[in-house]
């Protein structure tokens, strides 16, 4: 029950697999883009004529609040759908019980806290929203289980239609509320909304699967798996989102509403591809497990894929911030465009650690995610502090740049080689990706300065960029597709510590 038995997978199964995973794959790929575009617009509606930066400075404070608590709302146990073997029938009623009072527990604690917290983090008035936004907690901690069905079965087709729901009800809630003056607030009750339909969504997607239960074996089983995950996953979300908190308490609102911004323009590319990668990624490298050599073919092209899918979209933000900034979202936020080409290369940075976080959890290493975590935080913080004193927005982010370069990538390089996956895959995976950036940042900053900034000039630059990277990254379609043979040799000579069963 705790993990997948040892041996390769038989023949028959590996092509069925991979039809499940490409379909699985498109599918999600496509949910996510169209709510993210869906979501981009309505940030674009709200930021240009309801909202200003102030109100999203007390937004961001909530968002991130909420996000740190959504890592540990199910203590990690609801990846035992995904990752263990038989039927989760057996045991997602217990999943369900762990989950449902962890995230209860959870959003008392922050009911009680929220003034407190609000003003620590600079913010007074998001105690309120703060309060509403956080019933998230309840909804996503009770819907676990279906979603962990549908991960599990690779029903992206499913979730998309929960997705859509859960979107359209959210945007039509917070649009009506902020027309109607609501702030800040706009965006909680609109948040609560979605979820309540993203859970009624997917508990009929997957139905059977609410059901509360209660073993005692499986739940210690359940939280030796999950608690060092849930640990791991806090920890990577207060690396994203520290950021926040070090602006909030350092800076003035405005420059926080700023940054929040900023950084949610830096975020679309880490959206659009890599929660689509995600929602596939675990369970495919879960089944890979046991097979180190599949396992590192794997990854090295699931990260090819996302590297040559990101870098154009990181190129194009950081090279034109400043007129996509003002052409999207008006002149007022143009302060925000400063720390977007840092941002820009952030978001690269965390595509990669992403899907590495995912492998590394497949195949057991939930102690070294730990470390490799916790020392990206406790590096991070005094950095970002320094950053904000010095040089306020821009210094908070380049803070960030520098940790994730000189700290963070070498340690999960040295992580990943020692789970198998040889430093030679992972540089294959990048090298045209990276090729074509530094190509395509050439032409586009050469054509900004001889069109300029109009509309026009905007979408010639952008077309003529994006030609020089698609011609750059020509010659690697062969490995993205699986029909160049890759490195598939794992890492030294024995495959120990490979297995889901290993420790980190």
């Amino acid at each position: 029950m705790t993990g997948p038995a040892t041996g390769t997978q038989s023949p028959p199964e590996a092509p069925s697999l991979g039809r499940k995973v490409g379909s699985a794959a498109r599918w999600s790929l496509v949910n996510t883009v169209v709510m993210r575009l869906g979501n981009f617009a309505t940030g674009i509606i709200l930021a240009r004529f309801f909202l200003g930066p102030e109100a999203w400075g007390v937004y961001g404070i909530a968002q991130t609040v909420l996000l740190v608590l959504l890592s540990a709302n199910e203590l990690g146990v609801s990846l035992a759908i995904v990752r263990w073997e038989g039927d989760p029938r057996r045991f997602a009623p217990t999943v369900l019980t762990l989950s449902a009072l962890s995230s209860c527990l959870l959003y008392a604690a922050l009911f009680a806290a929220a003034p407190a917290v609000a003003r620590v983090l600079g913010s007074p008035e998001a105690s309120g929203v703060l309060r509403v936004m956080c019933v998230c907690v309840v909804l996503d901690g009770l819907s676990q289980v279906p979603a962990g069905f549908l991960t599990r079965e690779f029903a992206q087709g499913r979730r998309m239609a929960v997705d859509s729901v859960n979107f359209v009800l959210s945007t039509a809630v917070t649009l009506l509320l902020a027309v109607e003056g609501w702030g800040a607030m706009s965006f909680a009750w609109g948040s609560v909304a979605g979820n309540a339909a993203a859970l009624v969504g997917c508990c009929l997607a997957a139905p059977g699967t609410l059901r509360f239960g209660w073993d005692a074996a499986q739940a210690r089983a359940l939280l030796g798996f999950g608690l060092p995950l849930a640990g791991a996953s806090m920890l990577a979300l207060g690396v994203v989102n520290v950021d926040t908190m070090v602006v909030g308490s350092s800076l003035d609102q405005l420059a926080l509403g700023f940054y929040v911004l900023a950084f949610n323009i830096s975020g679309w590319p880490v959206r659009i591809i890599s929660e689509a990668a995600r929602r596939v990624s675990f369970a495919g490298f879960s089944r890979l497990a046991d097979t180190p050599g599949a396992l590192a073919a794997g990854f090295g092209r699931a990260l090819g894929v996302v590297m040559t899918g990101t870098v154009p979209l990181c190129v194009l933000l950081a090279a034109l911030a400043a007129p996509i900034v003002a052409l999207v979202y008006g002149e007022r936020w143009l302060p925000a465009a400063a720390a977007l080409p840092w941002l820009m290369a952030l978001g690269l940075v965390r595509i990669a650690c992403e899907l590495a976080y995912d492998c590394l959890v497949a195949v057991g290493r939930r102690r070294s995610l730990i470390g490799v975590q916790a020392l990206w935080l406790v590096v991070l913080v005094p950095a970002l502090v320094v950053g904000a004193r010095a040089d306020g927005i821009v210094g908070v982010a380049q803070g960030h740049v520098l940790v994730a370069g000189a700290v963070v990538v070498p340690v999960f390089l040295v992580t990943l080689h020692r789970a198998g996956i040889r430093l030679g895959t992972m540089a294959r995976a990048c090298a045209w990706p990276f090729l074509g950036g530094a190509v395509m940042a050439a032409v586009v900053l050469g054509m900004e300065r001889l069109l300029g900034d109009g509309v026009p000039a905007l979408l010639a630059t952008g077309a003529a960029g994006t030609l020089a990277y698609a011609l750059c990254v020509l010659p690697s379609l062969g490995f993205l597709r699986g029909t160049t043979p890759a490195d598939t040799t794992p890492a030294g000579t024995t495959p120990a510590g490979t297995t889901a069963t290993a420790k980190g």
